[in-house]
């Protein structure tokens, strides 16, 4: 395994980690990439999985059922990683947040936990959660959070017909709700200001550290003495954050692995292979 960058970078079958980290693949929304994980799942082992929020999207789920095989597939998969030995931690986010009730408690061999203090294998302590407490919008109106979440349905139908087009010129993959996201002031203010209170509850806690999800917006970035990050999503950018063994932390981008792997082989290599 090779890591460029502080990102993974191979195409390896079998990737091994000591933790990994995955939040807000919203199973049960038709824009989850459930295939992609599925294909992560069978290809990254580790012995502890966090699993950080908002995994089935009840929101969703609420306005109307749609659950195809490839999200059934998926917690399938993730109950066999329990039955051989993986210890999975899961935290309820915003929209599995009815789970938060259950909290204490194992089902079929998963923790469910409001948060958890993850000790590296450096011996640094993370503070692991969701990250919507310190969400004002979703925490004081709730009705604006689900009207942004609409708007945000919104953003990701029209990436269908733009990127449709965008392949006709030639042109890569552009995400419209990436794009609002991250150039709208008051969006980049909101990411700063959620990043900055989580970096406060850590200090609080004791950690050195925290691990969220929430904003679907990975980051891996020192926040003055506190390191934060973030796992990003499954529904648009397919990122995860992965501890080796040694403690050292890391965001796993998994479409620039799969694509990697779907690459054509240069014409000189064949030829040696031929060979």
């Amino acid at each position: 395994m090779s890591i460029a960058e502080g990102h993974v970078t191979t195409t390896d079958a079998d990737i091994q980690y000591r933790t990994v980290f995955i939040s807000d693949i919203h199973l049960g929304m038709r824009n989850a990439q459930a295939p992609a994980l599925l294909d992560f799942l069978k290809s990254v082992e580790s012995e502890t999985l966090y699993l950080v929020g908002d995994i089935v999207d009840f929101w969703k789920v609420k306005r109307g059922p749609y659950w195809p095989q490839s999200h059934n597939d998926v917690l399938q998969k993730i109950l066999r990683k329990v039955r051989k030995g993986t210890r999975v931690v899961f935290i309820p986010g915003n929209h599995d947040d009815g789970l938060r009730d259950y909290c204490g408690m194992n089902f079929g061999g998963i923790e469910v936990r409001r948060d958890e203090i993850h000790e590296a294998a450096n011996g640094k302590r993370y503070l692991v959660l969701h990250g919507d407490e310190f969400d004002v919008v979703v925490r004081y109106a709730r009705w604006l959070a689900f009207l942004g979440d609409r708007s945000y349905d919104v953003a990701l139908a029209l990436n269908i017909p733009l990127n449709f087009c965008r392949r006709m010129f030639g042109l890569g993959h552009w995400s419209l709700a990436n794009f609002l996201k991250l150039k709208v002031k008051g969006a980049v203010n909101f990411i700063g200001e959620f990043e900055d209170a989580l970096s406060h509850e850590a200090r609080r806690r004791e950690a050195e550290g925290l691990i969220c999800g929430h904003i679907h917006h990975a980051n891996d970035r020192m926040i003055d003495d506190i390191h934060y990050l973030n796992c990003g999503d499954w529904v648009e950018s397919c990122t995860a954050i992965g501890e080796r063994f040694d403690g050292v932390f890391e965001i796993i981008r998994w479409k620039e692995i799969m694509a990697a792997r779907s690459a054509p082989v240069p014409a000189q290599r064949q030829l040696v292979h031929a060979a």
